[in-house]
């Protein structure tokens, strides 16, 4: 698979997951308020997609050729990226 098309992928699976679960900023946003609380620290949303990237890339040094693992790591990426650049 060339790297375009994995990305347009991506894109396509995050469009389905903001169908299924909303906005990824109010989400990550929520996600960063819970861990916060549970951790008794301040937790914010772009540490969450760090931390979910170190959860994919966890599984890949189990699976290395687990496709779905790839795919959630570019998107917890390009998320940080919209986070980063309030876009």
């Amino acid at each position: 698979m060339k790297a375009q098309d994995a990305l347009a992928q991506v894109a396509a699976i995050l469009r389905d997951r903001g169908d299924v679960y909303g906005s990824a900023r109010l989400n990550l946003a929520d996600t960063a308020a819970r861990m916060s609380r549970t951790l008794g620290m301040t937790v914010t949303p772009q540490l969450v997609c760090l931390l979910m990237i170190d959860v994919k890339l966890s599984r890949l040094r189990h699976s290395p050729g687990h496709l779905d693992s790839m795919m959630d790591l570019c998107g917890y990426g390009g998320l940080w990226i919209e986070l980063e650049t309030n876009s």
